[in-house]
């Protein structure tokens, strides 16, 4: 690797998916348009892993996302031709079997394309004696369950970049870490050291940016009404240069959305936690004195990011099955139709629970009933107290299937024995599934065995591990005391009107980034926005502690939820059970704001 020539040009990393079941047109624009040098994809959830855990057992040649083979096989020909390199996650829990369905297609089609395979997420193998060595729930303290269905590390970047530099030009892999796809390009072509902290700090900013697709160039903007062209949204290009100093985002022309700093911070307040300690398996990143600047249309320069040395274990992400759940909706409409949804819910819960207890089976583990249209989901901040077409959601656990399907059965027969208005079953009974829980836990790093292969050959890799950096963490100014604007007279508004946000998930945690319009408005967020307000606010979803971190690079505040999902993912009976309105019922909430403040909106 010594003799190679690194890159001086910048290079362009265009990604196409933020989850499993995106658009095939991003890969389509961004290879057509987008002037890219590679194409990465991020495919996996937390609760992908165990889906895809269960599509592998049924069947040896399952177990990742077959979409990404179909999207890259129809786009084979110009990837080939215009150079472009291929990284994505699509192996999830069987990377050899996905790039062995890609290497057929790819044959068939007359082309060959180097295809490696990075494995050694997959510690399923390793559980029992996980387990016996006493490892607990990194958040709960919980001991490990007696069954798991999926049980993966997340890798970082060192794999792809050494499988790039051994001629890959499609890189496959399990679980990685989000931004992995995006700095392993990096640190192949710019020949960056695994101790270059600050370096591999952007980096992986730029691949947070663009992991989740258009959520960066203005998909779920607060200000949605600024965005154009929603049916053909642009998909997101990290433009870095070799310095590591800053990133540009992009998308290719013609395409909808918007980039400005606002669209690109929502996104970097995304699902984290302490902007000062975001942990990946490479480096740990500072965020909180990141700086955005316009640089003409759609283009966007990310500053000002830092690292210190990684940690020395991997996060291990496991699930498991915790009995059943079922969700089913029905429409009412007519007079006080608020009053007779929550009637009807109560009833057909009442009757499934006296027909379960005739059977001898125990009662539900947990129900839920939210009157949508009556604004349920606000608790005590709803406006829309009746309405004359709601729908009702009703939902509930239980550890026997059996009883779900009861519970599925008898939600038809209230359109006879109920209330009058009663509609919406076109869609047939609901199904009972499995709750999927997470178990989150660390392992030190040296414990992991990674590997990558292509067409079938070993590739010697080991991992560079327990780099350590004596550069202390800790920006100069970033602990400043913050002064207060004058008081002067007071307007109540929402704080939608000083304030755009963005909420994510994490598990059972939420998180929601509030970043301030103006300085002025910032600095009195500081003072005025504190942990317990939020926490007093939502106190109807927030059931654990609320902590706030700073990001004062770009007038943001983070508020940590602790135990706001209700178990999160598709362990929670919530109707958004990852907290993706949490930002729009915050920004909601109304504040007396100074005039000084408001007149230093733009």
């Amino acid at each position: 690797m010594s003799d190679k020539k690194f890159r001086i040009e910048p290079l362009r990393i265009g990604c196409a998916s933020g989850f499993w079941g995106d658009s095939e047109a991003g890969a389509v624009q961004l290879v057509t348009t987008g002037r890219i040098d590679y194409l990465v994809f991020d495919y996996l959830a937390e609760i992908t892993m165990s889906l895809l855990a269960r599509a592998r057992a049924k069947s040896p040649e399952l177990g990742y996302a077959p979409d990404f083979v179909k999207v890259i096989a129809q786009l084979a020909p110009q990837i080939h031709a215009q150079g472009i390199r291929v990284v994505s996650n699509a192996g999830g829990v069987n990377p050899k079997a996905c790039a062995a369905a890609l290497a057929a297609k790819l044959e068939a089609m007359g082309l060959t394309m180097r295809i490696a395979v990075v494995e050694g997420d997959d510690l399923s193998a390793q559980a029992e004696g996980l387990r016996a060595a006493g490892v607990r729930e990194m958040f709960s303290g919980d001991p490990m369950p007696p069954s798991l269905m999926s049980v993966n590390a997340y890798l970082g970047a060192q794999p792809i970049a050494a499988a790039l530099d051994a001629g890959a030009q499609i890189v496959i892999t399990g679980r990685v870490v989000d931004s992995a796809v995006t700095l392993g390009p990096l640190v192949h072509e710019f020949g960056w050291s695994w101790t270059d902290w600050d370096k591999l700090a952007t980096g992986s900013l730029a691949g947070h940016i663009i992991e989740c697709g258009t959520q960066c160039t203005g998909g779920l903007f607060t200000d949605w009404e600024q965005v154009p062209g929603w049916d053909n949204m642009g998909f997101p290009i990290a433009e870095c240069d070799a310095s590591g100093k800053s990133v540009v985002i992009t998308k290719p022309p013609g395409t909808g959305g918007l980039l400005i700093p606002a669209t690109v911070a929502e996104q970097i307040v995304y699902e984290i936690a302490d902007p000062q300690r975001y942990l990946l398996p490479d480096v740990t990143c500072d965020f909180s004195q990141v700086k955005l600047h316009q640089e003409g249309k759609d283009r966007v320069r990310v500053t000002g990011t830092c690292g210190t040395s990684a940690p020395t274990t991997y996060k291990v992400c496991a699930t498991y099955s915790d009995g059943w759940r079922l969700m089913g909706t029905l429409m009412i409409g007519g007079h006080q139709a608020v009053a007779k949804a929550q009637r009807v819910g109560q009833a057909i819960l009442q009757r499934c629970e006296r027909l379960m207890s005739e059977r001898g089976w125990g009662p539900f583990t947990e129900t839920s009933l939210e009157v949508l249209g009556a604004e349920s989901t606000y608790g005590p901040h709803a406006r829309q107290l009746d309405s004359r077409e709601v729908v009702l959601k009703l939902a509930a656990k239980h550890p026997q299937r059996e009883a779900l399907e009861l519970l599925a059965r008898e939600i038809a027969p209230s359109a006879t024995s109920m209330a009058q208005g009663i509609t919406g079953f076109a869609a047939g009974r609901p199904a009972p599934s499995p709750v999927i829980r997470l178990f989150s836990f660390v392992v030190e790093q040296e414990k992991i065995q990674q590997h990558i292969s292509m067409e079938g050959i070993e590739i010697p890799f080991k991992p560079i591990q327990g780099l350590q950096d004596t550069k202390p963490n800790i920006h100069p100014g970033q602990n400043l005391p913050v002064i207060a604007p004058a008081r002067t007279e007071t307007i109540r508004v929402p704080l939608l009107h000083i304030a755009h946000g963005r909420s994510g998930d994490k598990g059972d945690t939420s998180n929601i980034g509030v970043i301030a319009r103006s300085t002025e408005a910032f600095e009195w967020l500081q003072q005025e926005l504190t942990p317990e307000m939020v926490k007093a606010y939502l106190a109807h979803i927030a059931e654990g502690d609320v902590r706030r971190y700073s990001l004062p690079g770009f007038n943001a505040l983070n508020f940590v939820l602790e135990k706001a999902l209700g178990g999160g993912g598709v362990a929670s009976l919530r109707y958004d059970p990852q907290g993706k309105a949490f930002a729009q019922m915050l920004l909601g909430m109304e504040l007396d704001v100074p005039q000084s403040v408001l007149e230093s909106l733009p």
